[in-house]
């Protein structure tokens, strides 16, 4: 229900041609996270870089914002790799539901309709969680604190819903917790830097 790990990386190099910027390199930071976490508490981590690496695979079809996450949505399920679909939209939701997503709401209706459909079928698991914690905490430089990420998106979008905002730092607590580990120890925060494969 997902791709190996070569042809996500395929997938990914092939979207960032299609729509050029600094989201891919944020996808790796994030991909290089799930990986170290979920190897922590006992998950696979083949999965966990995968899904972090292609959460935002949606963007391949250019410079939208909601329209991102049922872009995702879709393309995953034309592909077969369910896992990944979920991901594309759980992703943006920790609190699961629509009104809390930061950014334009770009969507169709028929869009928005189908987010908000599949978000309400959906229960959080585990991997869900995790890439949630990881988009939090991922920038295109490499490995940010969770506060000043939330920081960098409220000044490029005006505003943090303030339950994401706590749900995030309550899943950090959460996955540290699960590790026995300081979050940023684990995903080696001063260490890691995004590079193409």
């Amino acid at each position: 229900m997902y791709p190996d790990r070569k042809e996500a990386l395929q997938l990914l190099k092939e979207a960032e041609k299609l729509n050029p910027g600094p989201w891919g390199d944020h996808s790796r930071t994030a991909a290089h996270c799930a990986e170290r976490i979920a190897a922590l508490c006992g998950m696979d981590p083949d999965k966990a870089y995968v899904l972090g690496l292609l959460h935002d695979i949606g963007r391949r079809f250019g410079k939208r914002h909601l329209g991102h996450v049922s872009d995702g949505y879709t393309y995953m399920m034309s592909l077969g790799y369910d896992d990944v679909a979920r991901i594309c939209l759980t992703h943006s939701f920790n609190e699961h539901k629509i009104e809390g997503y930061i950014g334009s709401f770009d969507t169709t209706e028929e869009e928005t309709e189908l987010i908000k459909t599949k978000l309400q079928e959906v229960r959080f698991d585990e991997y869900d969680k995790l890439i949630q914690l990881c988009d939090s905490i991922s920038g295109a430089e490499g490995v940010m604190d969770i506060v000043d990420r939330m920081n960098d998106v409220r000044q490029r979008y005006g505003a943090y819903d303030p339950d994401k905002w706590n749900t995030n730092l309550a899943l950090k607590d959460y996955f540290e917790q699960k590790m026995g580990k300081d979050l940023y120890e684990a995903v080696e925060k001063d260490r890691f830097k995004p590079c193409a494969e």
